[in-house]
């Protein structure tokens, strides 16, 4: 991809955007297809935030897991695309194995739903009543009630339905079993609709076809550029530095976290003393830790199945999930079928995991625990494909430092900040004007779906700030 080089770029934009995650990627197409003269300054070489992918070995690996709801198929033919749209496929074989069950699924709520009733011998009406309650679940409800309050008013005692309904949202947003039940319900219901799906050609292709429709509508795309300041003047952005370089604009997207945005970017001193003491309560959610496989050309192995949540942990345990030495790990599976242009046989292991765990390592130690994951990640996986050590010829692992280094998160956080970050970035422009946030927040803004539908409300809001 052919980008603006910085040097090139005009004094003068109506709007930057900070970051090229799908929120900000979005954000910027909305508002150039609006008439606005858009800038997208990434600091990275490639675009895509955590949506991204890299090379090693002759294969291309996906940064993250490979699956997001139906609701992907509407917003990205609303927002981005036909052929986007077009380019989304499902995954029709998600496998849970773990020692109190396993089972193959679609993941669409009338499997569920036959699953709960045969295999866990659930009455029909009860796990209706269930699904009807998630359903009706959004962001004005009542906030007093937790996940597993929900789960044992339904399904008391039931830890392996807790199990079967928790964890695969745990590692695709970091919740836990103690937060608010509405941040669990419009995920959950979200997914629950007519299953999981990807995209088809992997997100090196997405990201691709996506810089092209930027470009196609006006946005100046410009990586390698940091953006070192956000310019508040008078309670309002002036701008942003960039190196040494200004650059002038009445409106400001940052697509960076939300405490980056607050304490590096605009600086505390922008904000009133009553902002920044709801900001404070703001906890930024955990990180993720990855291990990729390549399998060497002319090997294959036998379809296990397109995402694999395994564990060998008695019990569903969030803090167990975060843990350096976990029992609980997913496998997406890529087969020639998800890359038919170029087929290739990958598999990423996904964990979740705590920035703090590894940050306190020295180099040594840190290199040791790696290795160790690697190998977790391998007698795992062994159970599933036996003698794929033989077939493997690349090998790279990930950590929340990785994910820091690359995303300039807070502590490294692949899924932004609890449920209290989402009011923070909402009312940011009510407290500096023209500076305006989206990215992963309040955990129910977070995976792919959540960041672009964040990206278009957020645009919405600064179309009508410009132009007033």
């Amino acid at each position: 991809m052919a980008f603006t080089p910085l040097e090139k770029v005009k004094r003068k934009y109506d709007v930057i955007v900070i970051g090229s995650g799908l929120g900000g990627l979005t954000c910027a197409n909305r508002l150039a297809r609006a008439g606005h003269a858009v800038l997208l300054l990434e600091h990275h070489i490639q675009l895509g935030g955590l949506a991204t992918w890299f090379k090693r070995g002759g294969h291309t690996f996906d940064v993250s897991l490979h699956g997001f709801p139906y609701g992907m198929v509407k917003t990205c033919r609303k927002y981005w695309s036909k052929e986007i749209r077009n380019a989304i496929v499902q995954l029709k074989n998600i496998v849970f194995d773990n020692p109190q069950f396993s089972l193959s699924t679609t993941f669409s709520k009338d499997d569920f739903s036959r699953i709960l009733h045969e295999q866990f011998k659930l009455d029909r009406t009860t796990v209706d009543d269930f699904f009807n309650t998630v359903r009706a679940m959004n962001f004005y409800d009542d906030q007093g009630m937790t996940t597993w309050e929900l789960f044992e008013k339904f399904f008391p005692g039931r830890s392996d339905v807790h199990r079967l309904l928790m964890e695969p949202i745990t590692y695709a947003n970091g919740s836990t079993l103690d937060e608010p039940a509405i941040t669990y319900g419009i995920v959950f219901s979200n997914f629950m609709n007519r299953g999981v799906f990807t995209f088809e050609g992997g997100t090196d292709r997405l990201i691709g076809m996506m810089a092209d429709d930027l470009q196609k509508n006006g946005v100046t795309i410009c990586t390698g550029a940091k953006v070192d300041r956000v310019l508040v003047e008078n309670g309002r952005t002036r701008g942003v530095m960039v190196g040494s370089q200004e650059i002038i604009a009445p409106a400001v997207v940052s697509n960076s976290g939300i405490t980056n945005t607050i304490d590096n970017l605009a600086g505390r001193e922008a904000f009133s003393g009553d902002f920044l003491s709801r900001f404070d309560k703001v906890v930024v959610n955990n990180s993720s830790c990855q291990v990729y496989f390549g399998i060497r050309k002319g090997e294959s192995f036998d379809d296990v199945g397109d995402l694999l949540f395994t564990s060998t942990a008695k019990e569903f345990s969030s803090e167990e999930m975060r843990r350096m030495d976990t029992r609980s790990r997913t496998f997406s599976v890529y087969y020639p079928k998800t890359r038919p242009e170029k087929p290739d046989y990958t598999v990423v292991a996904s964990m979740n995991g705590n920035f703090a765990d590894w940050a306190a390592l020295d180099p040594e130690a840190y290199r040791q625990a790696k290795e160790d994951m690697v190998e977790r990640c391998f007698k795992d996986l062994e159970r599933y494909i036996p003698g794929i050590r033989d077939k493997v010829d690349t090998i790279e692992s990930a950590t929340p430092k990785t994910f820091n280094r690359y995303t300039l998160h807070t502590q490294g956080t692949s899924f932004g900040t609890k449920f209290e970050g989402l009011d923070i970035s909402r009312t940011i422009f009510k407290e500096v004007g023209g500076l305006f946030h989206v990215g992963s927040v309040g955990i129910i803004m977070s995976g792919w779906l959540g960041a672009i539908n964040y990206g278009v409300i957020v645009a919405n809001d600064v179309d009508a700030y410009v132009r007033s």
